[in-house]
């Protein structure tokens, strides 16, 4: 009989094995043996695992009989490699004896874990000028798998200003690689992409966003001039436009204030319009008048509250229209308010004869200012008619002994305007009977005194200063030519005519004297003019025709005598 003397013995005391992680539920693993030389019961082994704990025992399990080794649970290479499991071998022994072996168990690792990207942000929000290169980020990227599987590559996804820059191994910085600008993207979402080297490869992303800050980099923006229309006589406080302006800056940065931009007008802008600074609506500080003021052209400047504030101009062109608020004016000499002028026409005029012309003037333009003729108030027969538009006053036909001798007119004259404006001249026409009895008459205009007033004065002080000093001046050059080295005047002694009884006169101017003889020929007479013997001067000979002009012949000396001849009559 069999004694339970001998224990089991597996064929190698060290199994090493390899599976797969995620391995199916009930793969097998490996198979062990273990053998015993007993007989019977006694040779009959039993498989176990022992001492592995409780995280090995929800892995693998172990068939009883055969040895086999499965799997049990979820197998995962990141956090276990390795597996180590002791496997008993007892038999059926009575006592029962048996034996261990160890059983390495390598877990194979696959491609089964997603990149995992870790980010740090350094800013939320960054300027839009902020510089090339400034970092937004941190980024970490790492793998749980292992070999190439474990290997990670990361990158922005898309295209935008920023870089993704590696610094050490997996760390990664987020950079700015281009001009930001708000008004065209206020936030970017960045894409960080990490992919393994694993087979197939698994990658991840992650989004990190980042908000731009506005930076006052945009000037206020008018659309166009603006030209707007007035009415001339509106009334004071009136609106006139409302201006708008665009930024596309945001918050202070795009808050505006309005101004007017002071030219070189003769008149301060801001006694005639004024702007709100907030809104832009412009008012008028004065009823404007189109006789006056035809055209304001002004510029409003818009300046954003940003640090540097950024400012553009516009220019406003503001049309006055004319209204119809100036009447007729009738030109002289019919422009006496409320007097009667009186014209005279012959009895026998014909049909078209000219009678006056009325004329008239009136500050408006356009229609407001054409100007029609019209006889509204004829008495008697319809004896005259006026051209509408040149204001000229004609006979519609011969006169009759029927017709009055006097006819009174009224002549309207009205504009185009709405409503029309009118003035109005009376005349009478006084039907005569001698075309030298046909005259206008006209009135003495009233003249209106002025006053004395100082610019009269001092023009009058002006006048009599000038002529004081030029008569001054006169009598000192008159003084400076006359006056002589002794200081005496005889050179400028009053010249002396003395007549002769034989009908001869001479002639005397200051020391010098002259003897004149007349001949008897009435129809030329000589005159011979006989120097003074002390006389330094030459004598002259001197003709003197008809027409009174006197005509130097020769030179004589001083003791020769000088014949001075008239022609025709010649009366001294």
């Amino acid at each position: 009989m069999d004694i339970n003397d001998n224990n089991p013995i597996f064929s190698k005391p060290l199994y090493k094995v390899k599976v797969n992680e995620n391995s199916p539920v009930g793969k097998k693993v490996t198979s062990l043996l273990a053998s015993d030389i007993d007989e019977g019961i006694n040779g009959e082994v039993i498989y176990s695992l022992v001492g592995y704990g409780p995280e090995n025992e929800a892995l693998f399990s172990i068939v009883p009989e055969t040895g086999v080794i499965e799997v049990k649970g979820v197998i995962d290479h990141e956090q276990n490699a390795a597996i180590e499991l002791r496997v008993q071998a007892k038999d059926k022994g009575i006592p029962p004896r048996s034996t261990r072996c160890k059983v390495l168990v390598e877990v194979i690792d696959e491609n089964d874990n997603t990149p995992e990207i870790s980010v740090t942000s350094l800013i939320d929000t960054i300027r839009e000028d902020v510089k090339t290169g400034t970092a937004v980020a941190l980024v970490t990227v790492s793998d749980k798998d292992g070999g190439k599987n474990g290997v990670v590559q990361c990158n922005i996804a898309g295209s935008g200003p920023f870089k993704l820059q590696s610094s050490y191994n997996n760390y990664y910085s987020v950079l700015v690689d281009g001009p930001l600008d708000r008004e065209l993207v206020s936030m970017y979402n960045v894409t960080i992409v990490a992919t393994d080297e694993g087979s197939p490869p698994l990658s991840s992303t992650r989004v990190i966003s980042v908000h731009i800050s506005d930076v006052n980099d945009n000037a206020p923006r008018f659309s166009e001039t603006v030209m707007v229309n007035l009415k001339e006589n509106s009334p004071v406080g009136g609106h006139i436009a409302s201006l708008t302006a665009n930024d596309l800056d945001i918050n202070e940065n795009a808050q505006m204030s309005y101004s007017f931009l002071e030219g070189n007008n003769a008149i301060p802008l801001s006694t005639m319009i004024n702007i709100n600074s907030l809104t832009g609506e412009i008012y008028s500080m004065q009823s404007f008048n189109y006789e006056e003021v035809k055209k304001l052209q002004f510029q409003v400047q818009a300046t954003d509250s940003g640090v540097l504030p950024l400012s553009s101009n516009v220019t406003v062109n503001v049309f006055i229209l004319d209204e119809n608020d100036n009447s007729p004016v009738i030109l002289p000499p019919y422009s006496d308010h409320g007097s009667v002028n009186s014209e005279n026409i012959p009895y026998s005029a014909e049909a078209g004869y000219f009678v006056a012309k009325i004329r008239a003037v009136d500050a408006d333009s356009g229609y407001n200012a054409l100007l029609s003729y019209h006889i509204s108030e004829p008495k008697g027969t319809n004896l005259f008619r006026i051209g509408t538009s040149n204001g000229e006053i004609r006979t519609k036909r011969r006169m009759s002994d029927n017709d009055l001798k006097t006819h009174p007119l009224v002549i309207l004259v009205s504009d185009n305007g709405e409503p029309s404006l009118s003035a109005t001249v009376s005349m009478d026409v006084v039907v005569v009977e001698s075309t030298d009895d046909t005259q206008t008459t006209f009135r003495q205009l009233p003249v209106k005194e002025e006053s004395f007033s100082d610019l009269n004065l001092y023009l009058l002080v002006a006048i009599v200063s000038v002529s004081v000093i030029f008569l001054l001046s006169l009598i000192s050059l008159i003084v400076v030519k006359c006056h002589r080295t002794d200081g005496s005047f005889s050179r400028c002694s009053a010249p002396m005519i003395t007549t002769h009884p034989d009908g001869s006169w001479s002639y005397s101017k200051s020391t010098q004297q002259y003897d004149v003889c007349f001949s008897s020929d009435t129809m030329k007479s000589d005159v011979v003019v006989f120097p003074t013997p002390f006389s330094s001067a030459d004598g002259e000979l001197i003709s003197i025709s008809g027409g009174d002009t006197f005509q130097r012949t020769g030179t004589l000396s001083n003791t020769e005598k000088v014949r001075i001849t008239f022609s025709k009559d010649f009366a001294l």
